[in-house]
């Protein structure tokens, strides 16, 4: 399948050191809120305001590249203290806020269902034979925001194959890990749950199967920051953000479509699918512009989040007003 003319498949060595955002040139955090217009927003909430520990990061080894939008990428501090992960609280600065309670290691997947190799894998077991590359995607969220995102990973098919999966396999569906002692959010009993932990998602096989659906394991060069979904976390591009589920623990091989956990929470808002589509309103906003964060003005929402051309394809003949 064609990866479309806005993509770029480059080596190490093809790349100028030029094209390479340098920290030192991130909008730092007064000139990033000004810019957003969230300065109030921020300062109710303390956004932006956490000093991320550098000694908790490590480089990555990245083989290559792959930019897929000639956008902005979003600032470092936007991507990191900027997040929906319920499991730390509903607000967007929660996640930053609480990462430190969370350990990220040692880690592991159960892998289920409908394959020949099931069982329980390490994260080394899981990293070892794949080889890390930089991935520029645009990140759509429903409350109608969006960044531009360096992740670092591998492509999620590369990993499921490793499974086995068997022929009556249709879908494969992640949850992601339940530890409320290091979990603030998953603490939240009143006066209910944010939802039903465990977090669930899950995607028709030829979707998990496509090249641009990765397995991030960090960003900006960087291992993968705890708000942001590490050490393993899913990102589909042409869907919106939250059906790329964070730390993740189990894989599951199934025959029929599971069910999410926003579909269990409310499913006339967030369907199985979740395609990124201008033309189905979430009930209570539009969904047909966006505004970058960094910037002031909104801009009209792509199509499959500007994929379309990698995409579309997948949902051939399907009523995407239906299927949601």
């Amino acid at each position: 399948m064609g990866m479309g003319s806005d993509m770029l498949i480059r080596k190490p060595s093809d790349i100028r050191s030029s094209e390479i955002t340098p920290k030192s040139t991130y909008l730092g955090r007064r000139e990033f809120l000004q810019a957003a217009g969230l300065t109030a927003a921020a300062a109710a909430t303390g956004a932006f305001d956490v000093d991320l520990d550098a000694q908790q990061r490590q480089k990555l080894t990245i083989v290559g590249r792959m930019v897929t939008t000639t956008d902005t990428i979003s600032p470092y501090d936007a991507i990191t203290t900027y997040n929906n992960y319920y499991e730390f609280g509903s607000d967007k600065a929660d996640p930053a806020k609480h990462a430190a309670e969370f350990k990220p290691t040692p880690w592991s997947v159960t892998v289920e269902g409908l394959c020949n190799k099931p069982g329980t894998y390490t994260l080394e077991d899981i990293l070892k034979p794949h080889a890390i590359e930089e991935r520029v995607y645009r990140l759509r969220c429903v409350e109608a925001w969006s960044m531009v995102i360096p992740w670092d990973g591998f492509p999620l098919g590369d990993l499921l194959k490793r499974f086995e999966p068997k022929a009556e396999a249709k879908f494969v569906e992640f949850t992601t890990v339940n530890r409320p002692t290091e979990m603030a959010g998953q603490r939240i009993r009143f006066p209910k749950p944010l939802i039903l932990w465990p977090y669930k998602e899950g995607l028709r096989m030829d979707e998990a199967m496509h090249p641009l659906a990765i397995i991030a394991v960090g960003l900006y060069g960087e291992t993968l920051p705890v708000q942001d979904g590490a050490p393993l976390r899913l990102v589909v591009p042409w869907k919106y953000g939250f059906k790329s589920i964070k730390a993740i623990v189990k894989i599951r091989f199934v025959d029929k479509q599971p069910r999410t956990s926003w579909m269990e929470e409310a499913p006339t808002w967030y369907g199985f699918y979740a395609n990124v589509n201008p033309n189905v309103d979430h009930p209570e906003w539009t969904q047909s512009r966006e505004r970058r964060l960094g910037e002031i003005r909104q801009r009209p929402t792509l199509p499959f989040n500007g994929y379309a051309e990698q995409v579309a394809s997948l949902y051939a003949g399907m009523d995407l007003r239906r299927y949601f």
